[in-house]
């Protein structure tokens, strides 16, 4: 009885560990491939386009509606101590050091992650990778290494753009709904918000593009046979992906702010 407990517990923890070292060696290998020709600029290209521009839209609309909402309610809780003056430099702070980033990463984890691995699943379940490999293509000079890298250079520009856009809601907010003088609100913007609080939020972007991508590709190169391999492996790339977005938030976070 004891050995079956013992055994119960022990096989999830090793199938998580032996889950971490796979991952760990596949990051590795594409983390070696980024500088080894040869280089799929076209490749690289249609990531580019796929993962960059057309995530626009919903980092922005996200982005907007959260400037907005942030800056309602830090108002109702900055009026019970007399700081309703606070709403510019805190959405502005909030924006770029936290939620720009987060919630940019994963929408884009839901957008891209899951493209990545439906797609590449879908290539290795018709054989594509296969014919790829025959044609003595790197599937993972081809198929991984330019999403990994248009996703982590794209990403701190959809978070600068998120923020603007994010701030740009508050602002919004605060001189439509809150009775803020635009030019004050503006300044307090400018004010307080600081270099490094931009930088660090670019940083988290560029590790979060990072951990999409790698996710996708994951996901997707070890998919199972069959549709309902697709299926499982586009899932677990998103969930994977949303929950390192936010564990390694945690991590960047307190290694830029806690002294």
């Amino acid at each position: 009885m004891i050995a079956g407990t013992l055994g119960a517990i022990g096989r999830p923890a090793l199938q998580a560990l032996a889950a971490i070292g796979r991952l760990g060696l596949f990051a590795g290998t594409v983390i070696g491939h980024i500088l080894r020709p040869p280089f799929y600029l076209r490749e690289f290209g249609v990531a580019l386009l796929q993962i960059g521009w057309f995530s626009l839209p919903v980092v922005g609309l996200t982005a907007i509606f959260t400037g907005g909402a942030l800056a309602l309610q830090i108002y109702a809780g900055g009026a019970r101590f007399n700081a309703e003056a606070v709403v510019p430099s805190i959405v502005a702070i909030g924006m770029a050091r936290e939620l720009g980033p987060v919630l940019g990463g994963l929408m884009v984890a839901a957008r891209v992650a899951s493209s990545i691995a439906a797609e590449i699943g879908t290539m290795k379940v018709t054989e594509q990778i296969d014919a790829l490999v025959t044609l003595s293509t790197n599937p993972l000079k081809y198929l991984v290494v330019p999403r990994v890298v248009a996703a982590t250079l794209s990403m701190p520009v959809l978070v600068a753009t998120g923020d603007a856009i994010g701030i740009m809601g508050g602002w919004l907010v605060g001189i439509t709904r809150l009775d803020f003088n635009s030019a004050t609100y503006l300044k307090n913007t400018v004010d307080f918000l600081e270099a490094w609080d931009v930088g660090s939020g670019l940083f988290k972007g560029a590790a979060f593009g990072f951990i999409v991508a790698l996710m996708g590709c994951y996901h997707g190169m070890n998919s199972a046979r069959g549709a309902q391999g697709v299926g499982a492996a586009t899932k677990s790339a998103v969930v994977s992906a949303s929950v390192l977005i936010l564990a390694a938030n945690y991590i960047l976070t307190e290694l830029f702010f806690t002294s």
